[in-house]
């Protein structure tokens, strides 16, 4: 469940490749709600200053907690998350976790921020996904649905697809080639055409190895 002040971005994200197969299919349910709708009065505020003085507004605690309030499923196994450049790094074992939950709510924020009382109130953790700021929450909580979803049950065609994939066992993925073998004078490394498993499966190693070494030291 999405919670947002912009509920049409989700729109191309959700109508193409796997995330479209996995709703249709009933695998993954996405639910898409406006945060407006849970606001109070005529013009439905759900931003005002900010108490201190400060550049831009922040969003009401009001229509955030009701919002979650309304979509919460009573007995299922479900975290809140607001997504946040001040939460976790997401990352590959993260959407791992996140997997095993019935239900997740995500809350997008906007403006200068959200008020604190309605992380108080209802939310369970805080993601980023990067040491940037964006305009709002729904580019990351496209990111999450995307990656979460890679490991729910019936999502991907092969169980396996996202055994060798980047970040697993903490390495990155090894170099992949297909047709031609050979192309702009490159050639596809002889080891893999050999039909030889064992042989395959040592140079992939090696190459995730020597990969993550050179890009990405930090998740050895």
């Amino acid at each position: 469940d999405i919670l947002s002040l912009f509920p049409e971005a989700f729109a191309s994200a959700t109508s193409v490749s796997i995330m479209k197969r996995a709703i249709e299919s009933g695998d993954v349910e996405l639910l898409l709600h406006d945060i407006r709708q849970f606001a109070d009065g005529f013009h439905r505020p759900v931003d005002d200053s900010p108490y201190g003085g400060g550049a831009g507004m922040v969003m009401k605690p009001e229509p955030i907690v009701e919002a979650v309030k309304d979509v919460e499923r009573v007995g299922s196994k479900c975290q809140t998350i607001f997504l946040s450049p001040q939460g976790e790094r997401f990352n590959a074992k993260m959407a791992r976790e996140l997997a095993e939950f019935d239900q997740l709510i995500l809350i997008c924020g906007h403006y200068e921020g959200v008020d604190q009382r309605a992380r108080d109130l209802v939310v369970d953790r805080e993601i980023s996904v990067g040491d940037y700021v964006l305009t709002g929450g729904e580019l990351p909580a496209m990111i999450i649905c995307d990656a979460v979803s890679r490991f729910v049950g019936g999502v991907l065609g092969n169980a396996d697809s996202h055994i060798d994939e980047s970040f697993e066992m903490n390495r990155l993925e090894y170099p992949q080639y297909t047709r031609p073998v050979t192309y702009g004078g490159l050639s596809v490394p002889d080891v893999l055409l050999s039909g030889h498993h064992r042989k395959i499966d040592e140079w992939r190693k090696q190459h995730s190895q020597l990969k993550t070494q050179k890009v990405r030291p930090d998740i050895l």
